[in-house]
């Protein structure tokens, strides 16, 4: 299967499609696509990469993801437990090129300006996960009427920005395919320090070729984002496990310097790490 662009199966002509994943990891290659995608994690965690950031999910969030928008999910395995997520796609176009125009519909529009970035929901209230369980047996009348509920919830809620930079283009096979191998390198290896020898090789460019690049596509520098999937992983060892120090969740993290991962966390969590702790745990 093609990483770009990525075809949303779809039943007969139906303009809202509805799909529940259930796997022991979410889909797990970079990709985009034209429809608007709003999924309830059901079940799992892990992190999403989408468009320049990385953030982490788990069960019981709301992710939404704008058409276009270049992510790929990373699901943490665990023995004898799978991930469920239920999924609605749908295009601003769906239900005719005026629909979401109509004067009814200005309560929504609101979520349809956020989507453009993607963003995350954390703690939805169980009226509306429960009619994300309800997709599945409903009609198609029935999920519509589901759907317009969830998006004027989504519309006037809390949010978590999912990425900062905007993509309106569909980004090529090959650039997904090398964008996909960088992506993979730093998950499995951002522990350890990388150099730019190293990543420039495995993504078959020069040095230079390759920030100039990276920045292109992803509105920062190629070490911007490996400080920020480092940070990431550290916010999340700090809220689940107590036993471990601050000193040696930034060594796990890839930090060897206590100082610099104190500034870089506060830079991105506006929280020190024992801040944090306090705060998630």
């Amino acid at each position: 299967m093609k990483v770009f662009p990525f075809k949303i199966p779809k039943s007969g002509e139906d303009p809202l499609i509805y799909q529940e994943d259930r796997e022991l990891v979410f889909y797990d290659k970079l990709h985009q696509h034209e429809e608007i995608q709003i999924s309830f994690i059901e079940k799992g965690e892990g992190a999403i990469f989408a468009g320049d950031a990385i953030s982490h999910y788990r069960e019981g969030n709301i992710l939404v993801i704008g058409s276009n928008l270049p992510h790929v999910f990373r699901s943490e395995v665990r023995e004898n437990e799978g991930s469920v997520m239920h999924t609605l796609f749908f295009t601003t176009n769906s239900f005719g090129k005026d629909f979401f125009n109509l004067s009814t519909f200005k309560n929504i529009h609101p979520f349809l300006e956020n989507s453009k970035n993607g963003f995350i929901i954390h703690n939805a209230p169980k009226k509306i996960t429960k009619s994300f369980k309800k997709l599945k047996g409903a009609d198609n009348y029935e999920r519509f009427i589901l759907f317009l509920e969830i998006m004027k919830w989504l519309s006037n809620n809390d949010k978590e920005y999912l990425s900062n930079h905007l993509y309106d283009k569909k980004i090529t096979d090959n650039e997904g395919k090398r964008m996909q191998t960088v992506f993979e390198h730093v998950m499995t290896n951002f522990s350890k320090n990388i150099n730019l020898d190293e990543i420039a090789s495995i993504a078959n460019m020069t040095k230079n070729a390759f920030c100039r690049y990276f920045k292109v596509r992803t509105n920062k520098s190629f070490f911007q984002f490996l400080i920020e999937v480092r940070i990431e992983h550290a916010s999340k060892l700090l809220a689940n496990n107590s036993e471990l120090s601050v000193l040696e969740i930034a060594e796990l993290c890839g930090f060897n310097n206590i100082s610099n991962f104190n500034r870089k966390f506060k830079e991105l969590k506006q929280n020190s790490p024992l801040q944090y702790r306090k705060l998630n745990l």
